[in-house]
């Protein structure tokens, strides 16, 4: 991720994760939604993103999204 100092890591990862969940980029998300936790992103937070997003991007989208935190979740 950029050190450049408008966002912080936190927020890049919710940008980040928002623009593949709303891209339907399974693969890629993935791994964003481990480094979002890592950046200290709340699975809270996570599972209220994608709910936000599937009025805007798609349930298909959404559900799909998680799916994938499902995955990751499990994981700890």
């Amino acid at each position: 991720m950029s050190g450049r100092p408008e966002l912080s890591k936190r927020d890049r990862s919710l940008v980040t994760v928002s623009a593949h969940i709303a891209m339907n980029r399974p693969q890629q998300l993935h791994s964003h939604f481990v480094r979002a936790r890592e950046n200290g992103v709340t699975q809270e937070e996570l599972i209220e993103t994608i709910t936000h997003l599937a009025f805007y991007v798609g349930w298909s989208n959404a559900v799909t999204a998680i799916s994938v935190a499902k995955e990751v979740f499990e994981q700890k």
